[in-house]
Formats: structure tokens, sequence, C-alpha cells
């Protein structure tokens, strides 16, 4: 589990493989501090275990369905990552609760550069818009943000300046593909609901305070 809150940037070093499976050697300063082989590192917003430590470097691998379902089979050597290690029972809770399992790719649709932020506005799949509200929260590239907007077809984050700094997001272009972490509460929600239908009626709802 993890919070959204980016630690560093890393820097791919090396990737070793195809379609159906890679290995990814990441270049990283603090996030090695306490860092051992079987723990879950978020990288770009997608769960995933070291299988090697090195000095500056670790190693994950990313099988078939993290390939498909993310924008990692897209990294080339020398690209900038977003990284955050797993979220202690100690820490503050400083984003939101982030899972690491990416729901869909979307892609930057616009970038409007304001006096204190900037505003990205993501395009994606309709079917995934219910999960998405205004003042809500929503994990893009692995990073907590709040959604300003929500639009037929996008919706609209708003960055800050030190985020924009010290994530991808300062490297990002308009078509860019985004990993998109919808939050989870919405989900079991959604799921709740559509479960005990049946059981929302007015009289449940009165008896129940509302």
């Amino acid at each position: 589990m993890f919070t959204g809150i980016v630690e560093e940037m890393g820097r791919i070093r090396k990737i070793i493989g195809g379609s159906k499976k890679r290995r990814f050697e990441i270049e990283g300063k603090e996030v090695l501090e306490d860092l051992k082989v079987k723990n879950s590192i978020n990288i770009n917003g997608a769960c995933l275990t070291v299988i090697e430590l090195k000095r500056s470097s670790f190693e994950v691998e990313a099988v078939e369905e993290t390939l498909k379902r993310t924008n990692l089979r897209e990294l080339k050597i020398g690209d900038r990552v977003n990284l955050e290690r797993g979220l202690k029972l100690s820490d503050r809770l400083g984003g939101h609760i982030v899972l690491g399992h990416i729901d869909c790719v979307g892609r930057i649709k616009s970038i409007r550069r304001k006096e204190n932020s900037w505003d990205f506005e993501i395009a994606t799949h309709k079917e995934f818009l219910p999960y998405i509200v205004e003042k809500g929260s929503v994990a893009i590239e692995g990073v907590s943000l709040t959604v300003v907007f929500v639009g037929s077809f996008f919706f609209r984050v708003s960055i800050i300046p030190l985020t924009y700094q010290n994530t991808t997001f300062g490297k990002k272009k308009v078509s860019d593909k985004v990993n998109i972490e919808f939050d989870i509460l919405g989900k079991y929600v959604e799921k709740i609901l559509k479960k005990d239908k049946k059981n929302f009626t007015y009289d449940f709802l009165k008896e129940k305070g509302f």
C-alpha cells in the first residue's frame, strides 16, 4: 500500500526482456536507504517487487499482465520514473490510499500553464468516469492528486510547482500516456450498492436516519 507521495525520481539504467516480461534496473538514492529484496515499490503508479539490490540501483520485473495494463512497456533507458516505497503503519497518510494496481492508461489531452500551477486534462474511457468526482482523489503516475473538473470523457487535475518539479509531470507532454488508479473506496461502494441494491429502499434509508 502507498500514499501517492513520490519520494524521488529514479532513472532507468537497464531494460532486459520483451513483450511478455521485462526486467528494469532503476537508479535511486533515497528509496535505497532501507529497501530490501521482496519489498514492494511503486514505479509510476505500478506496484512491483524488488528482486535485486545493487549499490546505487535496484531491479524489478514486470510480467505480461503489468506490461499490458500500464505504460511501463514504453519506458526507455534514461527515462525518469516516480518512486515510492511501501507505506509503514506508523507513517502519515499524506495523500490517499493507493494500491499500485493500475486501472487503465489515460492520455494527456492538454497542459495549461497558470500563474501558480499547471492544469492537466487527462482523457480516459467513459466506463471509468463514474469513479471520478470533483474534489475526490486519483493517482496518476503514482502521484496522489485532487480532481478539479470532470468532463464527458476526460478529467482535470491541478499540479502545484513542488509536484511539477519533483515528479515526472515536469517532463510530460500532450499525448503522453499516463497510468491511472482510481480511488479504491469508490470501487467498494459501487460493488456493495450493486450487490444490495434491492435492500436500499426508502424505508431502509428512513430507518437508518437519512
